[in-house]
């Protein structure tokens, strides 16, 4: 019996200590993977951007602020989870729809039977269409700016402008400036972001007039306080009122979606505190008088921009110290999971309200960057393909920001990517300088585009 019991128990330690070697080896691996992670960039780059942004969430989100113009704490909110647990069934419930808050049509089976599918806009393809392009870019001048109308630059080929969207398994309603206005009677639609937001606005209101050179129109710059600071080049923005059914359309400049306010007033050469977590002033005050709303930003995260205009990262209402979240990608990406979350609470407000939050717009820079002789020369249609078969976004950052939110996503950077040709391209006007622009758009031309997809889902 005691033979038995001292081989029983030699045989349990021997097992334990190989549970405790498992044990301890597993402890080891897991110490050297989570350094190499922490260490070795390419194995981080592995990882889609929405995956990064939530493995590095809690190390940088901090709590609420005490000022009410703060967002709460963007992980706490996501899927408004009560658990842990909860949060992680969630993430994995909604990574498994293959697209987001798409627009649901009804089909008829070979019965005849109704079924329901889910309408994927920015999955489809580009084909040739000589309705197009949907104004002249010659007669649209009341609207557009001339650095962006390539009809008058010495461009020659505009093949790009014979192109439509047709997505693979919904119907994309024809645009018409008069249903348009009709459908947008007594309501306003406001643009804000960068220039590329800007681009969109302006391809809107000459889609909308048909480019007629002097539609019935009022300004409505004072209402909204739309002035040109002093020193700038251009507005902060443009707001016109179309009185034959009292439509607004607006653009509003907000490069990067935060709040910035100087940080002393008196110095005029102070900085500015860039809040990650606060929208723009002028979204929070006028967000009630809005019934569509664009939002759009990516390409002023840089360094470059941020020293240009003086901007100093800023989150519950502290400088930025926290080294992970001042990386520009982190940043961006808080961000934008701030402000979804953010008009999230407000469309619970205003059920109407309908807000897209717009993927990046690609850029086609080949051997270098603007400033450095990079260059997009292509003239001929879809040498890229003229398809995009993937139901998911190619913009994961903005498919996980509104995942989870009634914020819609407007999904134009797959099927962007795919007109490196109608870029401005070395037409731009700092052509003479030897500057290609390969990010703006000529126009009419694929921001066009973006606005049919637009209409489609309002």
């Amino acid at each position: 019996m005691n033979v038995h019991k001292e081989m029983k128990s030699g045989q349990s330690s021997r097992v334990w200590g190989r549970h405790s070697s498992f044990t301890l080896a597993g402890l080891v691996l897991t110490t050297l993977f989570f350094w190499s992670w922490e260490n070795n960039p390419l194995l981080t780059s592995l990882l889609s951007a929405q995956e990064q942004f939530i493995m590095r969430t809690p190390d940088f989100f901090m709590e609420e602020s005490a000022d009410s113009s703060a967002l709460l704490n963007p992980r706490e909110q996501l899927l408004e989870a009560d658990s842990e647990d909860k949060l992680d069934d969630k993430i994995v419930e909604h990574s498994a729809v293959e697209s987001v808050n798409l627009i649901s049509t009804e089909e008829k089976d070979e019965n005849g039977a109704s079924e329901k599918q889910a309408c994927n806009y920015a999955k489809g393809r580009w084909v040739a269409d000589s309705r197009r392009p949907l104004y002249s870019g010659f007669g649209c001048k009341q609207w557009l700016s001339d650095m962006w109308a390539c009809r008058l630059t010495q461009r020659t080929d505009f093949s790009y402008e014979g192109y439509r969207w047709q997505p693979s398994n919904c119907a994309m309603p024809e645009f018409q400036g008069a249903q348009f206005f009709t459908r947008m009677q007594d309501k306003t639609i406001a643009f804000i972001g960068d220039s590329l937001g800007r681009q969109q606005f302006q391809s809107l209101l000459c889609m909308a007039t048909g480019g007629e050179d002097k539609p019935e129109f009022e300004n409505m710059d004072k209402k909204y306080g739309l002035t040109k600071p002093r020193g700038a080049i251009r507005p902060d923005g443009w707001a016109y009122r179309f009185p034959h059914t009292n439509t607004t359309i607006l653009y509003y400049w907000s490069a990067s979606l935060c709040g910035i306010e100087p940080i002393n007033i008196t110095n005029p050469t102070t900085e500015y505190a860039m809040h990650l977590d606060r929208p723009p002033a002028f979204l929070k005050h006028f967000l009630p008088e809005f019934d569509v709303v664009i939002l759009n930003t990516g390409h002023h995260w840089n360094r470059g921009k941020l020293r240009a205009n003086r901007w100093v990262m800023h989150a519950n209402g502290k400088p930025v110290t926290d080294r992970k979240l001042a990386e520009m990608g982190n940043a961006k990406n808080y961000t934008l999971y701030s402000i979804a979350r953010w008009i999230d609470s407000q469309i619970s407000l205003r059920p109407k309200l309908k807000v897209f939050l717009r993927t990046l717009s690609p850029r086609h820079f080949s051997n270098g960057d603007w400033d450095t002789g990079g260059s997009c020369n292509n003239l001929s249609p879809l040498l890229k393909g003229s398809e995009v078969f993937e139901d998911k976004s190619s913009d994961p950052v903005v498919e996980g920001a509104v995942r989870g939110t009634k914020v819609n996503i407007l999904d134009i950077t797959a099927l962007s990517e795919l007109r490196d040709e109608g870029h401005i391209s070395r037409y731009s006007i700092k052509a003479s300088d030897g500057v290609n622009d390969c990010l703006h758009w000529c126009l009419p031309g694929i921001p066009d585009t973006w606005n049919e997809l637009l209409y489609a889902q309002i």
